[in-house]
């Protein structure tokens, strides 16, 4: 017989059956094994060591008197070796349970289809792994693993205890009723247990800890009780061994799997719900991975920046932009069609990219990032080039990818305008590496089992292409060979891609972008990141939603909406050219999915080669339009941003046209196929731009409730430090956002008014970073940007702890080499109007363009009455004639003319009272030092125009007037009193 042939190697002998037990003995004994591993580790460990593990970082016993998990299980011996021996015990059962409830859901009570038994086969055995990882790497030994691998664990177990939930067999309802008290339960501890642990971790309130500990023991018997519930479904399955070579004449006769005569259904079929869980499942891994595509290629053209930044001129390191040429290489059938298949191991593998932050050396983190966005691109682009032929499951992935750009907003927003995942970010500077990987790695695992166990598509469900006219052409050019359509020109479609590609990318991967385009002098400031921010996040998310309507998309009526927006952003600042940016990015967004699918139905190799460089030619355009003077054909395009937009506009008009051709295509032949994957799809998209717009919301509220109001430092005293500083666009010598470090050293010195030069970093080559917002809510500061990012300039931007009455955004004379920034301000200063002005002179290669900004910047101090304080990059040695023009023109004193070792940076002032002066250096957060000057509010500024230079100890100032005595020696973190090795105090 067939069937028993299959046991018996062909020996015709039955098998016998040795023995059997009930699968529920395995449940007891994984329950009494994991209870007593925790419960004995408790027990051992408050009898030998109870004083030490109820203390932590703040407060011990009595305040503290019940210890934590970590605590009890990982720290002391005997109760640890306890703990792991017993968890080692709980792990063959554990395993066992696993195995066995996807044979029970699958085979037996057929309550879970095979796809989904194989999804929580597969999480919970993930899940079992990670435990061990954190049970036998304590955070001593690898706390960056301990916490992965933690991390790890809580995230399976969302979808294992929902999936044995689903799963449970309806005719076991004492099971059911248990499994869904015990989820609850756990999920509802968690927020109590968090509250708690931000009670002890940052508001250091003494027995937080202890209550948090009770709620992290809630958790383990939780957890443990509910896989204890198998027992109850396990009562009539049982485990056999069985003897396949033969036996006596008692053996029982047993049959291969699926001769069962107990009828199955369909697994093929899934119900209802199920279906749509998987569909959620899947749309919400992709939009992940598209989020972490979008992080990649925001942040490689910010690595690429450093190098010539540093080396102030080209470095070579600028060829890594042409990796995003990479899917031309999709010109290749074979390999194109390998990494559509295995989409997810390719994604897995492009995960170098974000894991580069581990690479202490800039140049190694470059490159990973570098190989990491060219695999990712490439895998979208060959998922889009063999979806070709399949309308629906096209257009769900094209849409899945602008989506991504939607939450890289929203966490940018949530960040700062940082990425918590970048390669510049990581632990001490806000990143949040590990766990944007691990959720990464969870999200191309879910890709690849899906794409295992549903094909991409089926010959049923193949599409018409413009090659294939009829529904029963079989063409190979229609089925995703590289086609040539003859209706519309490849290179427009590419030349569209590209323009798409590059207009999202310079103006739309942050919510605030538009608005540093488009900003102005006070009181015409302009729209604030918060809370517009929202505003942009739904224009793009609104974009995305029209774009299924591909008729009005295409349309010239709708070009043209699009093309006047365009014009507005560029020519208008403040509200209007806000506005105006909205209207772009609606565009924009509403027309990237037509013109991503116009380019897959024309050959990949010279299609995509042609898109891709033609992005790669605006970014270097968009450099060229701020040139420094030593750049190599810098004049080709310094201040011609317009020129750029116009080109954008010029480009992606030819994909419109090109679109439009294959939308007329796509009327005619109504959509045949597909049609459910095409509504799933675009429901998906309706409901995840509504939690977008909606976490947006969220952040943008919880952002202004917990931003500093600005108040000033010494308010008695009527004082205020100025000071002047130029922080290399917020990247520190090692390649890190360098925010963060400037906070603190900003906090410790107590300035009330800063000016920070090299400062906009609303560029694709910065990353499309305001870090200001960060400084401004976190330590209390009204901001002026400077010049927007329209006017060409690298920067000059300034922090006031007082309000800001006006501002005027100045570009000086620059004939030759690039514009130069300038604030003038004029700040409320306890009732004082005092005008202030933030300056960066051009490079030393041009005089002429240095003396004309001086000349410049002396003629708007001099035309001033109110006291003013200058704070500004000169580029000239103290006594030289540029330094005269500055401070005697401007009708100004010099803060210390006897300082003779500076180049760039002057503090100068008039109509105020000087107490100090001092240089404080840059701890590596950039190459230039920290200049402050010490001012206080006097009844009579004119008593004040004329400095007097007569220097006293810092004895006979009074202490509320003294600098910080933290930077005196060695100093903090590097920073310290250099040059005079301490303060420098006046009379006057």
């Amino acid at each position: 017989m067939a069937e028993k042939s299959s046991f018996s190697a062909g020996t015709g002998a039955e098998p016998n059956l040795l023995t059997k037990f009930g699968a529920k003995y395995v449940s007891y004994a994984h329950t009494i094994c994991a209870y007593s591993a925790f419960l004995l580790a408790l027990a051992v460990g408050c009898y030998t060591h109870y004083y030490k593990i109820v203390r932590n970082e703040y407060f011990g016993y009595p305040e503290e008197w019940f210890p934590s998990v970590s605590a009890t299980t990982g720290d002391r011996y005997p109760a640890r070796a306890i703990f792991q021996i017993l968890i080692a015990l709980t792990s063959g059962p554990r395993f066992v349970l696993v195995i066995l409830w996807y044979l029970y859901t699958t085979r037996s009570s057929y309550s879970s289809s095979r796809g989904f038994g194989k999804f929580l086969l597969v999480v919970g055995i993930i899940r079992t792994v990670s435990c061990g990882g954190w049970v036998y790497i304590t955070s001593t030994d690898d706390h960056l693993t301990h916490d992965i691998t933690m991390i790890v664990y809580l995230v399976c177990t969302l979808p294992w205890q929902l999936g044995v939930v689903y799963t449970s067999a309806r005719n076991n309802p004492q099971a059911l009723k248990w499994r869904r008290i015990l989820t609850a339960a756990f999920f509802t501890t968690l927020p109590p247990m968090i509250y708690y642990f931000l009670q002890h971790k940052i508001h250091k309130v003494p027995g937080a800890y202890t209550t948090y500990a009770f709620f992290e023991w809630s958790l383990i018997l939780y957890d443990v009780a509910f896989d204890a519930v198998t027992a109850l479904d396990f009562q009539t399955f049982e485990l056999a061994v069985v003897d396949i070579s033969g036996g006596h004449a008692g053996a029982i006769p047993m049959t291969k799997e699926g001769s069962s005569t107990i009828g199955s259904p369909e697994d093929n079929i899934s119900p209802s719900l199920l279906r749509t869980l998987v569909n959620v499942r899947g749309y919400v891994s992709e939009v992940y991975l598209a989020f972490v595509f979008w992080s990649m290629l925001s942040s490689l053209a910010l690595l690429i920046w450093y190098f010539p930044l540093w080396y102030m001129g080209i470095s070579g390191y600028e060829a890594f932009l042409l990796i995003t040429i990479a899917p031309m290489v999709l010109g290749i059938r074979p390999l194109r069609r390998v990494m559509a298949k295995y989409r997810g191991v390719f994604h897995l593998l492009s995960l170098v990219g974000p894991g580069s932050f581990l690479a202490q050396d800039p140049a190694l983190r470059l490159t990973l990032t570098a190989c990491g966005l060219g695999l990712s691109i490439t895998t979208w682009m060959a998922t889009w080039f063999e979806a070709r032929a399949h309308v629906g499951t096209l257009e769900r992935s094209i849409l899945i990818w602008g989506m991504g750009l939607l939450v890289h907003n929203v966490v940018k927003m949530a960040w700062w305008t940082e990425n918590p995942i970048w390669p510049i970010m990581h632990h001490a500077n806000g990143g949040w590496n590990e766990i944007g990987i691990v959720i990464a790695v969870i999200s191309c695992l879910e890709v690849i089992l899906r794409d295992a166990t549903t094909p991409l598509s089926t010959p049923a469900e193949q599409d018409l292409s413009p090659n294939n006219t009829s529904p029963s052409s079989n063409s190979s050019t229609a089925l995703g060979g590289d086609t040539n359509n003859n209706s519309s020109s490849w290179w427009m479609a590419a030349f569209g891609f590209g323009g798409v590609l590059y207009s999202l990318h310079a103006f739309f991967t942050d919510s605030s972008a538009i608005m540093r385009y488009t900003v102005d002098g006070y009181p015409n400031y302009g729209p604030e990141p918060i809370p517009w921010g929202i505003a942009t996040i739904a224009a793009l998310a609104g974009g995305l939603l029209v774009s299924s309507s591909r008729r009005l998309t295409t349309s010239p009526v709708y070009y043209i909406i699009g093309f006047l927006g365009c014009t507005a952003f560029t020519y208008l600042s403040g509200w209007n050219g806000y506005y105006g940016g909205l209207v772009f990015g609606f565009y924009s967004m509403s027309v990237m999915p037509a013109l991503a699918r116009a380019i897959t139905t024309h050959p990949p190799f010279k299609t995509l080669f042609t898109g891709f460089m033609v992005y790669n030619l605006l970014c270097l355009a968009h450099v060229w339009t701020v040139a420094y003077e030593f750049v190599p054909g810098g004049p080709l395009l310094r201040e011609r941003t317009h020129w750029v937009l116009t080109a954008i506009m010029l480009l992606i008009g030819c994909g419109v046209v090109s679109a439009r051709k294959q939308a007329t295509w796509d009327v005619q032949f109504k959509k045949m196929v597909q049609l459910h994957i095409i509504k799933s799809a675009r429901s998906l998209t309706r409901v995840a731009s509504l939690f977008v717009i909606v976490g947006s919301v969220l952040i943008a509220a919880n952002r202004s409730i917990s931003a500093v109001i600005p108040a000033p430092y010494h308010p008695a005293e009527k004082s205020f430090t100025a000071a002047i500083w130029t922080i290399h666009f917020a990247l520190d010598d090692d390649m890190w956002a360098s925010e963060v470090r400037m906070r603190d050293v900003i906090k410790e010195l107590e300035l009330d008014v800063v000016g920070l030069l090299e400062s906009d970093t609303m560029r694709i080559i910065m990353g499309n970073r305001d870090w200001a917002q960060f400084l401004a809510e976190d330590l209390g500061y009204y901001v002026d940007y400077g010049p927007s990012t329209m006017k060409h300039t690298w920067g000059c931007l300034m922090l006031s702890k007082f309000p800001i009455i006006k501002s005027e955004h100045h570009l000086l004379p620059s004939p030759v080499g690039e514009l130069a920034c300038a604030i003038h301000a004029t700040l409320d200063v306890y009732g004082q109007p005092v005008d202030f002005i933030v300056s960066h002179n051009g490079q030393e290669e041009n005089p002429e363009d240095r003396r004309q900004q001086t000349t410049e910047l002396a003629r708007v101090m001099r035309s001033s009455s109110n006291p003013f304080v200058f704070l500004g990059y000169v580029v000239t040695k103290p006594k030289q004639p540029l330094y005269y023009k500055l401070f005697d023109d401007g009708d100004m004193n010099d803060i210390d003319p006897s300082d003779w070792d500076r180049w760039c940076q002057y503090i100068g002032y008039r109509g105020l009272r000087r107490v100090g002066y001092a240089r404080i250096s840059h701890g590596k957060i950039t190459d230039t030092e920290i200049q402050t000057g010490k001012f206080q509010i006097v009844d009579n500024p004119r008593d004040y125009w004329k400095a007097s230079y007569e220097r006293v100890e810092e004895s006979q100032v009074l202490p509320g007037l003294r600098y910080p005595a933290m930077f005196r020696g060695r100093g903090v973190r590097g920073h310290r009193y250099h040059v005079f090795n301490e303060p420098r105090y006046y009379i006057h």
